[in-house]
């Protein structure tokens, strides 16, 4: 039986500042970047739930609802949602700071990563404890979003 662990213990938060070169000519960071700065703190999410490396199997969703400017801040907080056996669902939300103070949601991502061993084989990870009701709204949202892949890669194949 697989030992369970908090949201918390996972939960990670990176800041950055868009500087000139993450942005394109219309000083508009570049998805592209956001994306790769998803994806690492996703993998550091994943990584503390798992205790052990991981490797991202899917991006599930990422939507663009703002654009972030050069001279803003990004502030990303991630936290496991769902787990499977050996795969982990990673959210992913970032915001844009500006100087004033204000603060606005630029992008909401969900990942799929899985645990690998040292042969890079999935391995199984700890169970996830849900205590809060978005903690649990989001386990709910995680195991539909986990059927519709399921059924979108049967369909595929």
């Amino acid at each position: 039986m697989k030992q369970g662990k908090l949201t918390a213990d996972s939960r990670t938060e990176q800041v950055q500042i868009v500087l000139p070169q993450h942005a394109n000519s219309a000083k508009r960071l570049f998805g592209g970047m956001l994306m790769e700065w998803i994806d690492i703190v996703a993998a550091v999410v994943a990584r503390r739930h798992a205790n052990s490396e991981v490797t991202t199997a899917c991006i599930d969703t990422l939507q663009f609802d703002a654009p972030a400017m050069v001279g803003e801040t990004i502030l990303l907080v991630g936290c496991i949602t769902y787990v499977g056996r050996t795969s982990m669902e990673v959210r992913v939300d970032a915001y844009s700071e500006g100087l004033d103070g204000s603060r606005e949601r630029v992008n909401r991502a969900y990942l799929v990563l899985v645990a690998i061993d040292g042969e890079g084989n999935p391995q199984e990870v700890p169970g996830l404890v849900p205590v809060t009701d978005e903690e649990r709204e989001e386990w709910k949202a995680g195991e539909r979003r986990r059927a519709l892949r399921r059924q979108r890669r049967a369909e595929k194949y």
